[in-house]
């Protein structure tokens, strides 16, 4: 099981790797983004956004306080999922479904890392292949 956990982790942080990626270097343009959607200090929060999916991403890979890390890239998902992803909002049927599946999306994967927390953090803090053991 140590090496299911171990390819589920790298599967799972995959996406938030990429991302934070384009967060990180391309700053400008995603708080333009973010400003439209009415995000606070666009530029700040995207790069801030930027480094909790890496840390968060990081940690969770490498197992380095892995219920820490799975409460980042949760920190990180749910206020996205509702400032970027607001679908209720939306008028155009297709702007509107694109929203509503990024939302979705993004709540999917809050509970992921949710999952991982509690994974983590209670009973199955003896997974191997973890650096370190859970924080909580």
């Amino acid at each position: 099981m140590d090496v299911v956990a171990l390819i589920g982790r790298i599967l799972f942080v995959v996406l938030f790797f990429g991302s934070a990626m384009g967060h990180l270097t391309q700053t400008a343009a995603m708080a333009g983004y973010a400003a439209s959607k009415g995000v606070p200090s666009a530029k700040a929060a995207t790069f801030g956004s930027g480094v909790l999916m890496a840390i968060g991403g990081l940690m969770l890979l490498l197992g380095v306080w892995a219920d820490l890390g799975a409460l980042l890239l949760v920190l990180f998902l749910l206020p996205t999922a509702f400032l970027m992803h607001n679908f209720w909002k939306e008028t155009d049927p297709q702007a509107k479904q694109v929203e509503m599946i990024q939302f979705n999306k993004d709540l999917a994967l809050a509970g992921g890392a949710l999952m991982f927390f509690g994974l983590y953090a209670g009973p199955g803090s003896e997974l191997g292949l973890t650096i370190t053991g859970p924080l909580f």
